[in-house]
């Protein structure tokens, strides 16, 4: 379960911000995680409720996961379509000159804070 590591940079990122900011608290944290980016968002959240329970700013934090589609593009015939359906092999022409373009990443969005 990497999840766990993952969130503890996460915190420790946000702790940083808010301790630079000068925050009361941090209310929210809402986060944009890839379909496809390993991240499985159910063990994400119960990491970081256990977390949170040990910072200074996040104790009461609530996370708010987006889930981003992913999105591969077809270097043949030019269009996008989605990963999670068809994986490497285009649905259009059938070929297997794809990339990610959208779905891998995980990104702090946005912090609310008091």
């Amino acid at each position: 379960m990497h999840e766990l590591g993952i969130v503890m940079h996460v915190i420790k990122q946000v702790e940083a911000v808010a301790e630079e900011n000068k925050v009361e608290k941090v209310t929210a944290l809402n986060m944009e995680v890839g379909e496809v980016s390993s991240i499985v968002p159910d063990l994400f959240r119960d990491c970081f409720d256990w977390a949170k329970k040990k910072t200074k700013f996040m104790r009461d934090t609530q996370l708010n996961l987006i889930v981003l589609e992913a999105v591969s593009y077809c270097n043949n015939c030019k269009r996008t379509y989605k990963t999670s359906e068809y994986a490497k092999i285009c649905p259009y022409c059938g070929n297997s000159d794809t990339y990610l373009v959208t779905g891998n990443e995980m990104n702090i969005k946005d912090i609310e804070v008091k």
